[in-house]
């Protein structure tokens, strides 16, 4: 069954969420007064703790534990320390988003990628984000008229890795799981999710070195740049054709 179609994921696969998260939280900090002059140590220990916080509560709301806006109010009032009321969590979280929405870019491979693989295939998202959030990204960004269909756990009541959101994304190009392929930078919820699922997973592993999965994963490919994924999905790789690319 050929591959008919792509399914992408945005953050940290065309998207440098890591880069412009880093650069909104500093700046923003530093706008509030919350960053000391002590240095790159002293931000890394910030970034450190923001991540952290945020991994918690992207995690109780990947679990339907809270609201998209439940997420950010959490994070706020961990990362602060504080009891914040809901009004005073939402208006600290949007002063950061204007340093965070400032410092957005997609990565530079994304749209050559795109450009390679059309017409040849389809292309659609699946997200674990909100879709208002995310089509409002997509729109900024440029690239939001590449994707036939954006489909986001928030309106489907799962998320990745379970096989129903993926599922989901398949009918919503009317395709069956086998004609279509998965790039997500996430070995786990992406690559190998989309794999159980009946999909090509295909794991963005920017910046890898090994050229090998990780001990005792299987059945997924794997990439360092989107610039070889054209000739990965048109050398049919999944059915045995060679290929240089891990």
């Amino acid at each position: 069954m050929p591959i008919r179609a792509v399914l992408w994921d945005i953050d940290d696969t065309i998207f440098d969420y890591a880069t412009a998260d880093r650069t909104g939280v500093l700046e923003h900090l530093r706008a509030e007064g919350l960053l000391d002059a002590g240095g790159p140590g002293a931000e890394a220990v910030v970034m450190g703790r923001w991540r952290e916080v945020t991994e918690v509560h992207w995690a109780r709301f990947e679990a339907k534990e809270v609201d998209f806006q439940g997420q950010r109010r959490g994070r706020v009032r961990e990362f602060l320390g504080e009891g914040a009321s809901d009004a005073e969590a939402d208006a600290w979280f949007a002063r950061y988003l204007r340093h965070y929405e400032a410092a957005w870019a997609l990565f530079p491979d994304a749209v050559p990628a795109l450009d390679g693989l059309t017409p040849g295939y389809r292309h659609g998202v699946l997200s674990n984000s909100s879709n208002r959030n995310q089509d409002r990204k997509l729109r900024v960004l440029g690239v939001r008229d590449r994707f036939e269909v954006l489909v986001c756990a928030d309106d489907l009541g799962v998320s990745k890795p379970e096989a129903g959101a993926f599922h989901a994304a398949c009918e919503a190009l009317a395709l069956e799981p086998g004609e279509v392929a998965y790039v997500g930078d996430r070995i786990d919820i992406d690559a190998c999710g989309a794999r159980d699922a009946g999909l090509t997973g295909i794991w963005l592993d920017r910046g890898g070195v090994s050229g090998e999965l990780p001990a005792g994963v299987t059945g997924v490919r794997r990439i360092t740049g989107l610039d070889q994924l054209p000739a990965l999905l048109r050398g049919d790789t999944r059915f045995g054709a060679p290929s240089p690319i891990g």
